[in-house]
């Protein structure tokens, strides 16, 4: 698979910049040549070649402010294209001071002609849609002041609107597919290295831990238990090397179904979605510290040998994790009594976590059904 270069990734939109300064240089060629070709024909030529000085001025103020000149320059792009906005209204506005009312009758190009579009440009590659239509509704605004009938202007208004329209959808476009790309090459970066390390820790670590394993089982009594923890954290690291943890994007989310792959044990099966399930970084932390809390529980009054199962089902409404296992079950009240004991560990670490995220949290449980946590979060 051939990748773009890192700097692609990062400035998608570079040659679309790119283009809009070659745009605007050979657009000021041709309004300056039409200009002074029909000289004699203005009112005010001195105030033409004016006109024509600050257009020129103003090209090289923003090519040199959209191309990295001034310090932060990519990130004011923003800022140069409002002043783009407002330079370029200046000048087509100049057009009822130097233009005589013969060339306004006759609807002659405004002053910038051609050039002006390139404020419209501006704004779409930096907002987007909206931006460019924005943009597009201040310039046609403009053409609309200056010329003499509406009708001429019509199909200059609807190809500054399209411009608006197609280059900011372009930007947009652009932009995310260069995120999606920047996640598949993180995403195989970290393949990779899962892979080198999986090589590596295969040939030492995990081959001690499979012998604990399997000599702690022949041995029995506390070499057994050993043996039982060792086993787990060998299913544990193997399940890290093969699904990896949940990096956190460009837009701070996470996936909230490989974090809790990671959860899985000999004795924790974990079912989840194969596609991604998507949420605020900060959300995924706080239900994984739920279901870790659950499992501790069960853990802690079940057994540490205890099966359990955790089910993550995404659905329109929003995602729904449930933590079940087959121990005697809770009796009833006796959650109520420990909050009042003073045990926050369901109040605190389950319920108020899943509170705080604008969620609800269920717990069914009873005599011979075991117990089964239900976390809902709405999207």
């Amino acid at each position: 698979m051939t990748l773009l270069p890192a700097a692609d990734m990062e400035r998608p939109l570079e040659p679309l910049w790119r283009g809009l300064l070659v745009y605007r240089v050979l657009t000021l060629v041709s309004s300056v040549a039409v200009v002074l070709y029909t000289l004699d024909e203005f009112a005010s030529p001195v105030g033409a070649m004016v006109v024509l000085a600050v257009m020129t001025g103003w090209t090289a103020v923003t090519t040199y402010g959209y191309f990295g000149g001034l310090p932060g320059a990519r990130d004011g792009r923003g800022r140069f294209a409002i002043a783009d906005l407002a330079v370029t209204s200046g000048v087509m506005a100049a057009t009822l001071l130097v233009q005589s009312p013969a060339q306004i009758a006759a609807d002659d190009p405004v002053m910038g002609s051609i050039w002006t579009p390139g404020a419209v440009l501006a704004c779409a590659l930096f907002w987007g849609v909206r931006g460019g239509l924005a943009a597009a509704a201040v310039i046609s605004g403009m053409l609309l002041l200056i010329s003499a009938t509406f009708r001429t202007e019509l199909g200059d208004i609807e190809l500054i609107l399209l411009v608006g329209i197609v280059i900011g959808f372009a930007s947009t476009v652009l932009r995310r597919s260069a995120e999606r790309l920047r996640r598949a090459v993180a995403a195989e970066a970290a393949a990779r290295e899962r892979e080198r390390l999986a090589r590596a820790v295969h040939d030492g670590v995990l081959q001690v831990l499979g012998l604990l394993r399997r000599r702690g089982a022949e041995l029995g009594g506390d070499a057994g238990e050993l043996g039982a923890l060792a086993g787990e954290q060998e299913f544990a690291l193997r399940t890290l090397l093969t699904t990896g943890p949940a990096p956190v994007d460009g837009e701070g989310r996470r996936d909230l179904a490989a974090a809790l792959r990671v959860a899985a044990t000999s004795r924790v099966v974990v079912s989840t979605p194969a596609h991604p399930v998507e949420l605020p970084a900060h959300a995924v932390d706080e239900l994984v510290g739920v279901v870790g809390a659950a499992l501790a529980n069960v853990e802690r009054h079940v057994g540490p040998h205890a099966p359990v199962w955790v089910l993550l089902e995404c659905t329109d409404e929003g995602v729904e994790i449930s933590v079940r296992d087959e121990g005697p079950g809770i009796p009833e009240g006796r959650l109520d009594d420990a909050a009042d004991e003073g045990r926050l560990g369901v109040a605190r670490s389950m319920r108020g976590r899943v509170r705080d995220l604008g969620g609800e949290i269920v717990c069914e449980t009873g005599p011979e059904r075991g117990t089964e946590w239900i976390i809902r979060l709405s999207r």
